[in-house]
């Protein structure tokens, strides 16, 4: 088959067969493949068969050797194993993947899900905050949930200590998604089981990660990015100066949600963070009223809230839109003397400090579409690191996996 065949100009359309799911699911677990290299894969290729049979040749040709595509075993054992715990693979595009993730740079691919999928279509709030949360914090988190549901919002969270169990418990009623760092049958921390087992019942565990996987300290950013992309708001209840719920509030900020915060005494620690939100412009947040004052006059399109026609087609309708903005295929091949030159001048302006994409294409005066290609060969060898928000680092301590 001629390099023109795998490439393809038009938008990869999502998965609508279990083996296109399998294919999708292959190639994102395969060694390197992050979203944005996922996407630019299957615009490169037109599908994820054909990326899956082109990564180990473009992994040769990035001086990668023993390159090997996650196997087939191993997909089809984390099907079994999702079949026998009820979870449903939501693929980007699909008519239940979450509209407010789908308007993300770089959305998740795909996510298990055990639960009720119903509440993923309703508009959601996040509540975050700190895990030893003080009596004050948790009884505002609890008021919070309660009431944002009763008002019809699905509330958002983590399902850590303190303020997401909080938070998640207050809101069974109303229906609450919860985000793993692990994978979705792996309940963090253990003491949460029960609630996760009403949440499977009266709401959504969701993960981006493999069934069965533990979770693990480079895994909760990413959980947070994602709570921060499903809702239209993220509250944080209380948060420590230096904190993960502070990462979530920065991911929505950089998403375009609101960041509301409920202030604390000076004294306190715990609410350091809070009080620092609402220093730099987040809103103050007393009750309910307040975050729903607070919500944008047309806010993110969630499915219950599209005019006409059903949820199905309006979701598929914004998958392609986004998918249409991919970049496109890249040039000819470069000789491996250019490529390799190129690649070093990639290396060379960046650093353990995030840099910004854009900033490294003003820098190198090329094309989007060639830098795209390079760094596909560099996050796939381990040599750049790619960070939310379109930035871009050099790993302190090269990976291996």
């Amino acid at each position: 088959m001629t390099e023109e065949a795998h490439s393809s100009t038009h938008p990869p359309l999502p998965p609508t067969t279990e083996d296109l799911q399998f294919s999708w699911l292959r190639l994102l677990r395969s060694r390197r493949v992050g979203p944005a290299t996922f996407y630019r894969l299957l615009s490169e290729y037109g599908s994820a068969q054909n990326a899956l049979t082109a990564l180990p040749k473009m992994a040769r040709s990035a001086g990668i050797k023993g390159y090997e595509i996650c196997s087939a075993d191993a997909v089809d054992a984390e099907m079994e194993v999702a079949k026998a715990a009820n979870a449903r693979l939501l693929c980007f595009g699909t008519p239940d993947y979450p509209a407010a993730l789908a308007q993300m740079r770089d959305p998740p691919p795909a996510l298990w899900a055990i639960g009720d999928l119903d509440v993923l279509h309703r508009p959601m709030i996040a509540i975050v905050g700190a895990r030893n949360a003080s009596s004050l914090g948790t009884r505002m988190a609890r008021a919070l949930a309660y009431d944002l549901g009763t008002q019809g919002f699905t509330v958002v969270s983590g399902l850590a200590r303190g303020v997401d169990t909080a938070a998640h418990d207050a809101s069974l009623a109303s229906g609450t998604v919860a985000v793993l760092a692990g994978g979705v049958d792996v309940i963090y921390p253990a003491e949460n089981t029960r609630l996760a087992e009403q949440i499977r019942d009266r709401g959504v565990l969701l993960s981006e990660q493999p069934m069965g996987l533990p979770p693990k300290a480079r895994h909760f950013p990413k959980r947070n990015r994602i709570i921060a992309g499903l809702a239209q708001a993220v509250v944080v209840v209380e948060a420590a100066a230096k904190s993960g719920t502070l990462i979530t509030a920065r991911d929505a900020l950089d998403m375009g949600r609101e960041v509301l915060a409920v202030p604390g005494h000076p004294f306190d620690a715990r609410a350091s963070g809070c009080n620092m939100l609402i220093r730099d412009g987040a809103q103050l947040v007393r009750n309910a009223e307040d975050v729903i004052a607070a919500l944008p006059p047309a806010p993110h399109v969630t499915l219950c809230s599209l005019p006409g026609g059903t949820p199905g087609n309006d979701t598929a309708h914004n998958a392609k839109e986004a998918l249409a903005k991919l970049p496109p295929p890249p040039p000819q091949r470069r000789s491996l003397r250019e490529t390799a030159a190129l690649h070093q001048q990639v290396l060379d302006r960046l650093g353990p400090s995030p840099t910004p994409e854009d900033q490294l294409l003003r820098d190198l005066a090329i094309a989007p579409r060639d830098l795209s290609t390079v760094l596909t060969d560099l996050e796939l060898d381990g040599s750049v690191d790619r960070l939310p928000g379109g930035l871009l680092s050099r790993p302190l301590v090269r990976k291996d996996d």
